[in-house]
């Protein structure tokens, strides 16, 4: 078995953006794909591993591009520039994330009735955002995701079956936040889960998060449950 990566560019309007591809080559047949949608700073090599470990699973991972090929944030306050224009024009990120969608499925690779999206603290609003448009996608997963609601969706069904796997402790997302999205997922008919664990704050699937002041730190213990979460309902929405 071998994974295998290439990265792939596309546009929107005159943005050039860059993702990367990564499957198991002995897997010949088309494939259940998996977008992978980054946290704040931008596509990193923490997403391409998240595509090469759902590779390993006999998935597709593409590991999209929001911002632009090769712009990363390289601190707190350059993320939250790249990150504010969608903040502000949520239709622009409910563009950008369904165009990675149209663009994984494009390739080979990829079975195109078997498309899931997941993504990381923005990434999770990314992929939360992409089920309350309406997308056909099988399933969304928001691993300590921001909840705010997107204010041009209000009425639509979402179609998408959504799991969200968060930091009860988030600061980012407190529980107040965490069940208004139960109510609003469940007002669109939503099949829905979210998983909450204690003592846990923002970023715990990261083991280079360790600010306890921002409220961002590592859990070994949810990266795992999550991470199993995440195999289960995969295996769920694709059988």
């Amino acid at each position: 078995m071998t994974i295998q990566t290439r990265l792939i560019e596309y546009t929107h309007g005159d943005v050039l953006l860059e993702g990367m591809l990564a499957w198991e080559d002995s897997l010949h047949e088309p494939r259940p794909g998996v977008v992978i949608a980054h946290a704040w700073g931008g596509r990193s090599a923490f997403e391409e591993g998240k595509a090469q470990a759902l590779a390993e699973q006999g998935y597709v991972g593409f590991a999209l591009d929001m911002y632009g090929k090769g712009v990363l944030g390289a601190d707190p306050e350059e993320n939250s520039a790249l990150m504010a224009p969608f903040m502000e024009n949520r239709a622009l990120l409910q563009q950008r994330i369904a165009l990675a969608v149209s663009v994984l499925r494009e390739q080979p690779e990829v079975d195109p009735n078997a498309i899931a999206a997941m993504g990381f603290c923005f990434g999770g609003l990314c992929v939360l955002d992409l089920a309350r448009s309406g997308s056909d996608v099988q399933g969304v997963v928001s691993f300590h995701g921001l909840f705010t609601p997107p204010g041009n969706t209000a009425g639509n069904r979402i179609n998408a079956k959504v799991l969200c796997l968060h930091g009860y402790d988030d600061p980012m997302a407190e529980p107040a936040a965490m069940t208004a999205l139960a109510s609003e997922l469940t007002a669109a008919g939503a099949d829905w889960q979210i998983h909450a664990y204690g003592n846990t704050q923002h970023a715990f699937t990261n083991p280079a998060a360790n600010n306890a002041d921002m409220g961002t730190v590592y859990s070994a213990s949810a990266d795992r449950r999550s991470a199993r979460a995440l195999a289960n309902f995969l295996e769920e929405i694709f059988a």
